[in-house]
C-alpha cells in the first residue's frame, strides 16, 4: 500500500477541474503533481504549470507515483486507465499503486474499468466529483468507494487527500462496493444537467418555432416558474464551454438508469442536445450559443 502520509501525486490530466484540484492540494502541502502533457495544447500545458502540475512519460508516473487521481471527460476515461496498466505492465512493477478514477462514468462502466486491474497490486478507487473546480469559496465534494476488501486503501486514501485539502466523502456502508460513487454521479448528474439539457431543447425548439415563441416561453416561466428563471441564468452561460463534456456523461447516464428503456432515450437526447450546442460553443455570437445568451440575456432583464 501506497504511502500516504508523503506519497507523489499524479492527478490526469490538467483541464479545468483536474487543474484546480492539483493546485489545491499543492497548496496544501502535497508538492509537485505529476501529469502527462503528451499532445495537450499550449493553452493547457500553461494551465498545468500554473497548477504546479509537472510533465511525466506514463512510466514515470506509475514508477513514482503512489497516487493517480483520473479527472477527465468520460469518453476518455478507459483510455487513460489503460495506458496506465499498459506503463505499469511494461515496466514489470510490482510496486503498490492507487488509481482512482473521479469520472462521470455509470456503476457498470466503473466495475469494468475496475476489472482491469483485478489481479495486479494496482487498487482500484470508484469516485465522483460534485460540483465546480475548487476556488478559494469553494471545494467540491469527491465521493469514493470500494470494494470491501480495499477498505484500507479506501481509508488511507481518504486520510491523505483530506490532509491536502480535498473534500472527500468515503462511501463505506454496508454493502459498498465499486459502483456506488459513479452511481451518485449518475442520479445527481441526471438531475442537474438533465435539467440544464431540457431547459436547453426547450428553447431552442421554441427559437425555432419563432423568436415570439421563446420571447414568451420566457415570460410565461416568469409569470408560472420563477426560480427556473434564475436556474437558467445561472446555469446556461456555465454549460456551454463545456457542452462538449455534457455529450458523454448524458450517455453514461442513459446506460445508468437503463439501456434500452424509454427513459434511457430521454439522456440519449439530451445528449444530442449538448453535442448540438457543443458545434456553436465556439462561436457565441451565432447559432445555438447566440439564442441561448440571448434568452439569458432577456431573462436577466426581466429578473432585474
Amino acid at each position: 500500500m501506497p504511502d500516504a502520509s508523503s506519497p507523489t501525486l499524479a492527478l490526469l490530466a490538467p483541464g479545468a477541474m483536474g487543474a484546480a484540484l492539483a493546485a489545491r492540494l499543492s497548496a496544501f502541502g502535497a508538492g509537485t503533481i505529476l501529469t502527462n502533457l503528451d499532445g495537450r495544447s499550449e493553452t493547457t500545458i500553461q494551465r498545468a504549470h500554473e497548477a504546479n502540475m509537472r510533465h511525466a512519460s506514463y512510466a514515470e508516473i506509475v514508477e513514482r507515483a503512489g497516487y493517480i487521481y483520473s479527472v477527465i471527460p468520460p469518453a476518455d476515461a478507459f483510455g487513460i486507465a489503460e495506458a496506465v496498466l499498459r506503463a505499469y505492465r511494461e515496466a514489470n512493477s510490482t510496486r503498490p499503486l492507487v488509481f482512482v478514477d473521479c469520472n462521470a462514468i455509470n456503476p457498470e462502466s466503473a466495475k469494468r474499468m475496475a476489472g482491469l486491474f483485478a489481479d495486479t497490486p494496482i487498487t482500484f478507487l470508484d469516485g465522483a466529483i460534485i460540483g465546480t473546480p475548487p476556488t478559494d469559496s469553494f471545494n467540491p465534494a469527491m465521493f469514493v468507494t470500494a470494494d470491501p476488501q480495499d477498505a484500507a486503501a479506501l481509508e488511507d486514501f481518504v486520510r491523505m487527500s483530506t490532509q491536502f485539502g480535498l473534500n472527500v466523502v468515503p462511501l463505506m456502508s454496508e454493502g459498498a462496493a465499486v459502483g456506488d460513487a459513479s452511481a451518485v454521479k449518475m442520479a445527481h448528474a441526471g438531475i442537474v444537467k438533465g435539467m440544464i439539457g431540457l431547459f436547453t431543447t426547450m428553447i431552442l425548439a421554441a427559437n425555432e418555432s419563432s423568436p415570439s415563441t421563446a420571447e414568451g416561453l420566457l415570460q410565461a416561466l416568469n409569470f408560472s416558474q420563477p426560480v427556473l428563471v434564475d436556474l437558467i441564468i445561472e446555469h446556461l452561460p456555465v454549460m456551454l464551454p463545456k457542452a462538449y463534456r455534457f455529450v458523454g456523461e448524458l450517455q453514461e447516464i442513459g446506460g445508468f438508469v437503463g439501456a434500452g428503456s424509454p427513459v434511457a432515450d430521454t439522456f440519449q437526447g439530451l445528449s444530442q442536445t449538448f453535442a448540438r450546442v457543443a458545434q456553436s460553443a465556439g462561436a457565441p455570437s451565432s447559432g445555438d450559443a447566440a439564442v441561448l445568451l440571448k434568452f439569458v440575456e432577456q431573462a436577466r432583464n426581466l429578473r432585474n
